[in-house]
């Protein structure tokens, strides 16, 4: 649309330029464009008031764009550009409909600019969703208004937009942190979750979640960049005591239930720890406060920040949900760490240890995590120098549940050790749950066990079930041929209180072979057949990276996909050696010259036992990240302990501090995401990893393939 003022091109301003780096800027393609083709016609006979129009567009930081004549040419502004994407910057100068392609007549789109265009009212539009050729979708506000000439005739339409996709992803943000609070079951997991939230949504470099503790407050962060992420959802958080001080700004917020919030500063100059929170220049700090709980979160950012109304409003709601999520996390670790700790107390603090055998086990609670079940392993010594290995299962997810577990487990060692041999034992425990039944009047007592004898002579295994699932047996693969997996064939038995009889099978294990025993919660899944699970888990089993129990039991628990059901999970799994292994143990004090001391110590054992250098320089590094991890986070002493075989290195970091739920492992099956470097790294340089709990705190562990490699087995 073409002016009909006359204006010369001496008379037209001088356009905006700010060219961006790899493109030029949008005032420079309004000068180079040819716009006699167009509607507005030659440049230099624009309109006065539509040349203004143009220089303010170009001018502007907000995204504007106009759009003139009845074919509505457009031109824009590069904030505009950035909205548009690849359509720009072909869009530039064409009529909207061309630029715009299917975009242009959809609701609420280009109907509104010509409608606008007219009658000539504005117009404000709600918060529209703009999708053109972006990876991510906008969100936006945009106030359309009539642009007049000279005369007072519509020239075209300005449209202003104002971007709301942070403010929208926020709120969008906040809707998931209230689904994700919902299912935090514990302190340990509203940590995980808040700092998960704070992060994402707010982009911080620096963030905090602090509880009351009875007399004192204990924090854990999260920090950008840092290498050893403290809420790692794969680890217990690294909790810290917080001195009873009020210039920590978590302490004085939670003591007065009043928020602050610091634009530009030093807020942490006093009680700042390490270098990333002298770095802190904006901090806002926000209470948690129930009637039974104090607590503060904080977000802090390295360069200065206005804190806007509407994110103080944000935060603020988010602080209240947070706040009512740790109340009930407070009040359900209240009611059932008992029956967790009674779970865990009942099951055997350390398993035997064999000069060709290697036993490792593995006990993961039901979907709450915390509640009390009736699975249960165990592996002691006979009085002829056999092993006794077995696994149970009671049913059941409560404190009645794991009673039963504890007297069935007690009187099967009472048995074995009287009369081993399998049926026998069985027999005893029929009678046992026989009789609980009849005395609690209760006919609903279901308890199901595999129960073996191990010769360590030859690696013969009798056993005999009671209803219980077949264990796997993992062969070695012989003169080269890959590993194979299947389930052993034991005749099946009714459970325990049927008054049934037993048989007997047997199976050798050759060195190389790992048999392993689980309950059925390791491969019932919901709305699938049982036999697709057990098909899964032999499957895994035969495609681990090596036959340790340890690895095996890791990678157990999460060989069988979908959703798995309400039901506890035990596996315990026994492997022949090849050879005899070595094996050492350093106790580590919980102070910071700790993690030196097993470097030092790890590399010249090692060395000793002519591990090649690339292994030791992987495994010094893990073992030092996990040691920093340990002593963080229990402020105990931690052992390390180290494993060697012709195979493989496995290395383990134990604690004696308080654990949150389990955590499912890693195990080359799957990746898993990482804030931290630290577990990072761990990935990277070791063929398998996980975390195991017990009952006096949590263990930590590697295992680093040697493929071939090493002369350090023993004969």
């Amino acid at each position: 649309m073409a002016g009909t003022g006359g204006v010369s091109s001496s008379m037209l301003p001088a356009l905006p330029s700010q060219p961006r780096p790899g493109r030029p800027s949008c005032a420079d393609l309004v000068a180079a464009t040819d716009w006699s083709a167009t509607r507005l016609g030659r440049r230099d006979r624009w309109d006065q008031a539509v040349a203004a129009t143009v220089e303010l567009v170009l001018a502007s930081p907000m995204p504007m764009a106009v759009t003139f004549g009845d074919d509505f040419v457009l031109i824009y502004n590069d904030a505009y550009a950035d909205l548009i994407g690849t359509l720009h910057p072909a869009a530039l100068g064409r009529p909207a409909a061309e630029a715009f392609g299917d975009l242009w007549p959809s609701p609420g789109f280009g109907a509104v600019v010509e409608e606008v265009y007219r009658s000539g009212q504005p117009l404000l539009e709600a918060e529209t969703q703009l999708t053109v050729s972006r990876t991510e979708e906008a969100f936006l506000t945009r106030a359309h208004s009539a642009v007049k000439d000279s005369s007072g005739t519509t020239a075209g339409v300005l449209t202003v937009a104002a971007v709301t996709t942070q403010v929208t992803r926020r709120l969008q943000n906040l809707g998931e942190l209230t689904a994700r609070l919902a299912g935090a079951l514990t302190i340990d997991d509203v940590a995980r979750v808040v700092l998960g939230y704070l992060t994402d949504s707010f982009d911080v470099d620096h963030c905090v979640f602090a509880v009351d503790d009875g007399t004192a407050f204990r924090s854990v962060r999260r920090i950008r960049g840092e290498v050893i992420d403290e809420a790692d959802e794969r680890l217990p958080p690294v909790w810290k005591r917080l001195p009873d001080d009020d210039r920590f700004p978590p302490v004085a917020v939670a003591r007065s239930g009043r928020p602050s919030f610091v634009p530009d500063g030093e807020p942490l100059r006093d009680v700042a720890t390490d270098r990333h929170e002298r770095r802190i220049r904006a901090l806002a700090a926000l209470p948690l406060r129930t009637p039974s709980l104090a607590g503060a979160m904080t977000i802090g950012y390295r360069v200065a920040h206005t804190w806007l109304p509407a994110e103080r409003a944000l935060l603020s709601a988010a602080a209240q949900l947070v706040a009512q999520a740790a109340e009930r996390a407070r009040r359900f670790e209240a009611q059932h760490g008992t029956a967790q700790l009674l779970q865990r107390s009942m099951l055997p603090e350390h398993l035997p240890e064999l000069e060709h055998f290697r036993i490792a086990a593995r006990y993961a609670p039901g979907v709450d995590g915390n509640a009390a079940g009736g699975d249960f392993y165990d592996a002691f010594r006979l009085a002829d120098g056999r092993l006794a290995i077995v696994l149970g299962d009671v049913a059941g997810h409560d404190v009645r549940a794991a009673a039963v577990m504890g007297q069935v487990r007690a009187a099967l060692r009472a048995l074995a050790l009287t009369a081993p041999e399998p049926p026998a034992v069985l027999a005893g425990l029929d009678r046992l749950v026989g009789s609980l039944g009849a005395e609690s009047r209760n006919e609903e007592i279901f308890v199901t066990v595999v129960y073996g004898v191990l010769d360590p002579a030859d690696g013969t295994i009798t056993l005999a079930s009671a209803g219980h699932p077949p264990p796997v047996l993992r062969r070695a693969g012989v003169a080269g041929e890959p590993p194979t997996a299947e389930l052993v064939k034991v005749p099946p038995g009714a459970p325990l209180g049927l008054g049934g009889r037993w048989q007997t099978g047997q199976v050798r294990l050759e060195p190389g072979d790992t048999i392993m025993l689980f309950s059925d919660g390791m491969v019932e899944r919901r709305g699938r057949p049982l036999n697709d699970g057990l098909d899964a888990l032999v499957a895994a089993a035969a495609a681990a990276t090596s036959g340790d129990p340890r690895n095996l039991c890791s990678m157990a628990t999460a060989a069988v996909p979908g959703p798995p059901t309400d039901d506890d999970v035990a596996v315990l799994a026994v492997e022949r050696a090849v050879t005899r292994s070595r094996s050492d143990t350093m106790r580590v004090a919980a102070d910071p010259t700790g993690p030196s001391r097993v470097r030092h110590w790890l590399t010249a054992r090692l060395r000793s036992w002519d591990v090649p250098e690339p292994v030791i320089a992987s495994a010094v590094l893990c073992t030092s990240e996990l040691t920093t991890n340990a002593l963080l986070h229990a402020g105990t002493p931690a052992q390390v302990e180290i494993d060697l075989n012709a195979e493989r290195l496995l290395v383990s970091v134990a604690d004696t501090g308080t654990r949150g739920s389990v955590i499912r492992t890693h195990d080359g099956m799957g990746s898993l995401s990482s804030r931290g470097r630290g577990l990072g790294l761990i990935e990277e340089l070791s063929d398998s990893w996980g975390t195991d709990p017990s009952v006096r705190g949590s263990t930590v562990w590697f295992e680093m393939l040697l493929r071939g490699s090493t002369k350090s087995s023993a004969d």
